[in-house]
């Protein structure tokens, strides 16, 4: 198996892939002394205690490409947090108040959603039309 988003994208759900993220992100310990190379005898197994952390490569490789998995999950998510908060009759003040940035950035990221979507076919050009069009005009 291919370690890379894409592949770790169709496995796992993003509860299960925030889950496995914070497994592994729990097994470094992250400290500066990590950062050299060690020697690990693999025929001895007590070798394994004086390493710092216990992830291997492909655990290592993993933690990374499951960091851009739950991110790009939870920005597509977004897409359905705008749009359900504009149909119930949001301001995109409010949206953008939930969001931590000023209104029109909200829109920009609304609209952005939408041309990603679109273009990776997730959502399709009447149903990215009627998500522009229930963005209305973009805020000052």
């Amino acid at each position: 198996m291919s370690i890379t988003p894409e592949a770790l994208e169709q496995e796992f759900s993003l509860s299960t892939a925030v889950t496995r993220l914070d497994f592994l992100s729990r097994r470094d310990s992250g400290a500066t002394t990590l950062n050299t190379v060690t020697d690990v005898d693999t025929d001895d197994w007590s070798s394994f205690k004086d390493a710092a952390t216990s992830l291997d490569v492909p655990e290592s490789l993993e933690l990374l490409a499951l960091g851009e998995v739950v991110a790009r999950k939870a920005r597509d998510s977004q897409l359905t947090g705008f749009r359900a908060a504009l149909r119930g009759g949001a301001s995109w003040e409010q949206v953008a108040e939930a969001l931590g940035v000023p209104a029109a950035e909200a829109w920009a990221r609304y609209h952005q959603l939408i041309e990603r979507q679109e273009r990776s076919r997730v959502l399709a050009t009447d149903e990215a039309a009627a998500a522009r069009e229930l963005a209305g005009t973009r805020p000052r």
